[in-house]
């Protein structure tokens, strides 16, 4: 299990680290003491989890989150309990008030250890959906049978997704990134942290902001790329 330890304090890295070392499958990849640090490294190294800080310099821990576009899964580690029901608006794991017991941490690398073998099953075992499926959405009290190439926009909404297909927009109790690990990536595309596109669906795309792209998709809807998936998109679509 690979992870990045983000805290302002030295003190409290090195004491997570020296909890840690009772745990075998724990590998650091990482450290970092702000979420400027934090960003560059997750999205470079991509750990299954983060242990992460709330308050620190500059942004705080919810900020951050907000900022990345690889969310790995987040154990929030802070000397604060007033915002552990922001934490779990967030889906955070779990929630590790300092000073950290060494059981409370053994409870959370449980946990991890449990979420991380599910997924890994669920990769083994998924069957992915292509732009000739149709799928069942329900909102409130209105049902859709939906044909995949005719959904052109997942976007977060909360703890749900929003979907666009003809000019209707419901939202389903699911994740983006659960909607991502069920698509097929050659067809759906994860722009940024919020939006995930159809491809099928672009129109036309143009050169945004420090070196980003806008989309424009059929039907009027602008798509910004993050700077990371802008290089990721050129390598897609690419010869």
């Amino acid at each position: 299990m690979k992870a990045i330890i983000i805290d302002d304090s030295r003190l409290a890295r090195n004491e997570l680290r020296r909890l840690l070392k009772d745990f075998d499958t724990v590998h650091i990849l990482g450290e970092a003491s702000n979420a400027s640090e934090a960003k560059e490294k997750i999205e470079q190294k991509k750990p299954d989890f983060i242990f992460l800080d709330i308050q620190m310099p500059g942004k705080n821990g919810f900020e951050l989150l907000e900022d990345l576009d690889f969310l790995p899964e987040v154990i929030f580690t802070t000397a604060y309990d007033e915002y552990a029901l922001k934490a779990f608006d967030v889906n955070a794991l779990d929630y590790l008030v300092k000073p950290i017991e060494k059981d409370r941490l053994a409870a959370a690398m449980s946990k991890i250890e449990q979420i991380l073998r599910q997924k890994n099953e669920q990769l083994q075992n998924r069957d992915l959906l292509g732009e000739n499926d149709q799928v069942f959405v329900k909102d409130g009290d209105k049902c859709w049978f939906v044909k995949l190439a005719d959904i052109k926009l997942f976007e977060i909404n909360g703890n749900y997704t929003r979907i666009y297909f003809d000019d209707i927009k419901p939202m389903i109790p699911r994740t983006l990134n659960y909607m991502e690990s069920r698509l097929d990536d050659k067809i759906f595309f994860r722009a940024n942290r919020q939006q995930l596109i159809n491809l099928k669906w672009v129109e036309r795309i143009v050169p945004w902001f420090s070196g980003s792209l806008k989309i424009y998709l059929k039907g009027g809807d602008e798509v910004e790329v993050s700077r990371r998936q802008t290089q990721r998109f050129k390598e897609l679509m690419s010869f």
